[in-house]
């Protein structure tokens, strides 16, 4: 997938381009700190997908977002930014953004989400620990982790979840990890019955695998 990427901060643009190049699935075709280079690098490279900074100096990203879907309607664009406004949120989206993620997302979650957006799907706010149930807020999980707990509750697989989240099974079984450890558990069976206890598993699906 052919991508641009814009932010005002070089240290974010750096960071950008490592998760989309460390994935695999990514070519960055350009990259700029600027707004107002935005449309002429989107003209010359014709990416697939725009990944847009929310407040950018010269031109703001909301700016660019307009001015890329009126010229190139066919180009999907990701708002990026620090707020979790829903104000903003709400206004990225009705102005034709794909997706609005939160620069809190986990690294290894941003190239499953451009997937997802270049797909078609429509996405809220991504990234941010505000739309996690209470109790996965507590034991400190991501909105992710308690995405893939959803799944394994539903009797998903690894592979199955790995496809179901355009991820792939490394970053599933990474994820988990990490929910083991933020759980207490050592397995899927006691972090399902866990997470059930906790309130944000409808039923504990209780899998004997790892």
């Amino acid at each position: 997938m052919r991508v641009v990427i814009a932010d005002d901060h070089k240290l974010i643009l750096d960071g950008l381009r490592r998760a989309l190049e460390d994935d695999g699935g990514f070519e960055v075709v350009g990259q700029t700190q600027t707004g107002t280079e935005v449309i002429s690098l989107v003209s010359e490279t014709k990416p697939d997908l725009v990944v847009l900074d929310v407040r950018m100096p010269q031109m703001d990203g909301l700016a660019c977002l307009d001015e890329i879907k009126g010229r190139f309607p066919d180009v999907k664009v990701v708002m990026l930014s620090a707020s979790t406004s829903q104000d903003l949120v709400d206004t990225a989206l009705r102005r034709g953004a794909s997706a609005y993620v939160i620069k809190s997302i986990d690294p290894t979650d941003l190239p499953a989400t451009l997937r997802q957006a270049a797909a078609g799907t429509v996405i809220s706010a991504v990234g941010t620990a505000e739309t996690a149930a209470p109790g996965a807020k507590a034991a400190g999980l991501t909105d992710r982790e308690v995405e893939i707990l959803g799944a394994l509750s539903r009797g998903l697989s690894n592979d199955q979840i790995a496809k179901e989240l355009w991820v792939t099974q490394q970053t599933v079984k990474f994820h988990l990890t990490n929910v083991y450890r933020k759980l207490g558990v050592r397995n899927r069976a006691e972090a399902l019955r866990k997470a059930f206890q906790l309130g944000f598993v409808e039923s504990p699906l209780y899998a004997d695998d790892d």
